[in-house]
């Protein structure tokens, strides 16, 4: 498709009217290469997880399209890193406003390729555009190491290059936006690669992005299982910012490897939550509930495995059941509804596959258990469901079941539940809950986990540092500290004579 009209300079494919671009449509997808919308031979299209039926087609990248969007990035690099950083901040400010402006827009078509609740679509974009404005008032420091009368040296960060940023389908207008707002706000171009199971809002984010950022800048391309090889492992692409499973992650460092990539990687988590016998059960019940159901439980730092003071431990159960009692499950568009479908069907399978143990390992479920039906043609639901206490080595306890199924377990000795919570590969995100803040801080402290909170659970900022440890992940986002990870650190020794 050719240029029709430039915008703030900015040449791009939209049509125009008066002098001023118009205004988005959400029926046609496109992928972005130097600020044109182009199509591809061959497309896909992937399924409404609540009622089973196509959405839009969306292009299949070839690799000819990869290469054309990395020399566009690779040439845009050349000004857009000596562009002035107030610039880049004031790019990202339009650019949070403007999706603003499509919220509606942006909530519909979350809901519809990812399922999840209207009101949880609206949560996301709101936190989509507030990352991006608070990304937009950092400032990378330029530290003096030394000064003497002989030198002065000091540290300062360059922005790396060309980068690429993968995005997961269960939050993919955030993740999206947490990549690209620190890669331009630090200098770099970037293409977005959304997941093949939500590649709707990505490619129109990225086409909204023409409006406010020259060509090359900020790009995406939707396809297949080969588009992820083939940017990974790209030799002009500096950079990789990840989001997804670990085991797709080792992968990803593994493809990065022989070009020797800068890799971010934010891996799965298996989040441990330990409920001490002093809480209030029912000031915390709606909490907890929410933190460990959330997007029907399909986020990596949901609540995955509930350690709760025997002391308490039925009065909580019943507590939680209760509570888990009132979310309404449904298609996302229905009013009221909190649990969702699961996303798409490799996910149901995965989940089915879980639920199928319930019977033939004898788990007790207090809620739900029932195996989801094969037939999927009136959506991915699944029942939310409790398993009261376990065996610790069970798999609903060993691994990420990115679902709603959630494993409760007594304790009663503090050193053993923290030996247990830590028992994991995973350590993305853990929570200690208790009246008493001294032993809820000192237990928290022992947890081997990116993120640990007291009293809460699955708090993020975009001025906070966030990222994994073992298996949940290597390097950080957000936060100053992730926002040098898009850069190259550089020491500048200044001699005052020669």
């Amino acid at each position: 498709m050719s240029p029709s009209a430039t915008t703030n300079g900015n040449t791009n494919g939209l049509n125009a009217v008066n002098g001023h671009a118009a205004r988005l449509e959400f029926k046609t997808f496109h992928n972005v290469i130097n600020n044109e919308l182009t199509k591809t031979s061959k497309t896909r299209h992937n399924l409404n997880p609540a009622t089973d039926q196509p959405n839009a087609e969306v292009p299949v990248s070839t690799h000819d399209d990869v290469d054309k969007a990395v020399s566009a990035a690779k040439a845009a690099f050349k000004t857009w890193s000596k562009e002035r950083v107030e610039k880049r901040q004031e790019a990202l400010v339009k650019y949070a406003d403007a999706i603003d402006s499509y919220s509606d827009d942006f909530a519909h078509l979350l809901t519809l390729e990812q399922g999840k609740p209207l009101a949880q679509s609206y949560q996301e974009i709101g936190m989509a555009t507030t990352w991006l404005r608070a990304f937009s008032q950092m400032t990378l420091p330029e530290d003096i190491i030394e000064e003497t009368e002989e030198r002065k040296v000091i540290n300062r960060y360059t922005p790396i290059g060309v980068s690429c940023g993968i995005v997961p389908w269960n939050y993919p207008i955030l993740l999206a936006t947490g990549k690209v707002g620190p890669a331009v706000l630090s200098g770099n171009t970037i293409i977005v690669k959304p997941s093949p199971f939500t590649p709707y809002c990505n490619l129109k984010l990225a086409e909204l992005a023409m409006q406010y950022f020259p060509p090359g800048v900020v790009q995406a391309l939707s396809g297949d299982d080969s588009l992820g090889p083939w940017l990974t492992a790209h030799p002009e692409i500096d950079k990789i910012s990840f989001t997804g499973s670990s085991a797709t992650g080792k992968k990803v460092l593994a493809s990065a490897a022989p070009t020797l990539k800068r890799v971010t990687l934010e891996l799965g988590g298996n989040d441990p939550a330990i409920i001490c016998d002093d809480v209030d059960i029912e000031k915390i019940m709606p909490k907890i509930a929410i933190l460990s159901f959330l997007c029907s439980s399909q986020i990596c730092m949901m609540i995955k495995r509930l350690y709760v003071h025997e002391a308490i431990y039925d009065k909580f159960l019943a507590a939680l059941v209760e509570q888990t009692k009132t979310l309404k499950v449904g298609n996302g568009l229905d009013q009221d509804v909190f649990f969702g479908p699961v996303q798409n069907s490799m996910q149901y399978a995965k989940v089915r596959d879980l639920y199928s143990e319930i019977e033939k390992r004898g788990w007790k479920p207090a809620i739900g258990g029932d195996v989801p039906s094969e037939d999927s043609s009136k959506g991915y639901f699944i029942t939310p469901t409790i398993i009261d206490s376990p065996p610790e080595d069970s798999r609903v306890v060993q691994e990420e079941p990115f679902g709603p199924i959630l494993p409760l377990l007594k304790w009663s000795n503090e050193d053993d539940v923290i030996a247990r919570a830590n028992d994991t590969k995973m350590g993305l995100g853990a929570s200690v809950w208790s009246s008493d803040i001294e032993r809820a801080t000192r237990m928290a402290l022992q947890l081997e986990a990116g993120s640990v909170w007291v009293n809460s659970h699955f708090d993020v900022s975009p001025g906070i540092p966030f990222g994994g440890h073992k298996w949940s992940g290597i390097g950080t986002e957000w936060g100053l500290n992730g926002l040098k990870q898009w850069c190259n650190s550089q020491s500048v020794w200044l001699y005052r004579k020669v």
